[in-house]
């Protein structure tokens, strides 16, 4: 099949054996929907199953977190030898159906936890989050040679769980400011052993958790990751060294590697400070793709900006991505695969939910919260709400989390 044929209802073959039914990637995206064990919920499940009858061919969960001591945010799910492994396999089933594959997001947040969940977080190094988050996370500890050595392992396993609860692959979260990022940053990472210093030295820990995985894991099962093409920040990681990542985890054989950028600090993958231009084209990460094609032949996905039919098929006749990563769109229309496909000319616009008093807006962090109430809904078997008041989704937020509604949230 020529590249100028390739359209969004063909199946991918992600490798011999591996076959996505269609072009429509789910990205992840934080659903706050863990018990107080932090396994998941009936309504994480209906959730996932919604999105599966709604076409997508393959769901990204949001971020599992490998470490229940280390949380994200209050009710992240956690996935180690505490956890219900009988929800999580009624979750892999959900996904399915309807021919959906599912791969669960594999994180550990590193410093990037706020305040009132840990006053001590672990990093590379001891160098706090900057650009005004002071106040909401605290300074980390530097992690220890044997600490390093055993979050490896608590993704490793982790990643075997998951399989035997019959999920179809994993995706290690290499992006956004999260431990891993924060392991290849320059700006984050300032040890002096062989995990900081030069980009040899801060890949190791990436190249490490994808080894381990792949150790624990059968053959048939699938690893990806989601990585940063650039952190966007003044001496943090630069396009030039993850392109030089890109291609280790191609090296080392790798089955997918979805493209975005930025960090809590700079928070560029809901297009913060992107060039108009970048705008129009709709894909926010599709020229560092383009350059990676050249490269490597390793599956590509780009997440972040798509939201017409157009521009996602022009993406892929381009061969710049395999896949069409979904976020936001999804949240708001989960049958968005089905509609694209019945209509060439089909157009998602999102308007950026807001009160009309910008503290507030910040205070509850609605650019996040207002589609995580969208996200509440499916989990009710309610349909979203895409015309939902931005005061609803902080009356929503404050019951929901009290207090804690009011501290800094994952991007």
């Amino acid at each position: 099949m020529s590249q100028d044929s390739i359209d969004l209802d063909h199946p991918f073959q992600l490798r011999p054996g591996l076959v996505i039914k269609n072009r429509f990637f789910k990205s992840a995206m934080s659903e706050q929907l863990g018990d107080r064990q932090h396994n998941p919920t009936a309504g994480l499940i209906r959730l996932y199953q919604t999105w599966a009858e709604g076409g997508t061919g393959l769901l990204i969960t949001g971020n599992v977190m490998v470490d229940r001591t280390a949380l994200g945010e209050p009710k992240n799910v956690a996935l180690d030898d505490q956890s219900d492994v009988a929800l999580f396999r009624q979750w892999a089933k959900a996904s399915q159906s309807q021919g959906a594959q599912v791969w669960m997001q594999l994180n550990h947040p590193g410093k990037q936890i706020p305040k009132f969940l840990s006053r001590e977080p672990v990093a590379p190094s001891a160098i706090p989050l900057g650009a005004g988050l002071e106040s909401a996370f605290a300074k980390p500890r530097a992690l220890t040679e044997a600490e390093i050595q055993s979050i490896i392992g608590k993704f490793a396993q982790a990643a075997r769980l998951a399989e035997e609860a019959g999920f179809n692959g994993v995706q290690i979260h290499g992006a956004h400011g999260y431990l891993v990022s924060q392991f290849l940053s320059p700006r984050h990472n300032q040890r002096q052993d062989q995990w900081g210093g030069s980009l040899e030295n801060r890949m190791r820990f990436v190249l490490s958790v994808y080894r381990a995985i792949r150790d624990v894991t059968s053959p048939d099962f699938a690893v990806g990751i989601k990585l940063n093409s650039a952190d966007y920040m003044k001496g943090g990681f630069e396009s030039n060294e993850s392109m030089e990542v890109v291609k280790a985890l191609s090296e080392a054989g790798i089955d997918l590697i979805e493209i975005s950028g930025g960090t809590y600090e700079s928070p560029s993958m809901v297009g913060h400070k992107m060039a108009q231009s970048t705008q129009d084209r709709e894909a926010y990460f599709l020229a560092f793709a383009e350059q990676a094609r050249a490269l490597i032949s390793t599956p590509l996905v780009v997440t972040g900006g798509f939201r017409s039919a157009a521009a996602m098929r022009e993406a892929l006749r381009q061969g710049a991505t395999d896949m069409i990563g979904l976020a936001r769109p999804l949240a708001v229309m989960p049958d968005l695969p089905h509609r694209v496909l019945a209509d060439e000319s089909f157009r998602i616009d999102i308007k950026r939910p807001s009160t009309g008093i910008r503290p507030i807006d910040r205070m509850t962090m609605l650019d996040i919260t207002w589609y995580e109430s969208q996200l509440a809904r499916m989990a009710k078997g309610q349909p979203p709400k895409p015309r939902l008041s931005a005061w609803s989704a902080v009356a929503q937020t404050l019951s929901g989390l009290g207090a804690h509604a009011f501290r800094q949230r994952r991007a």
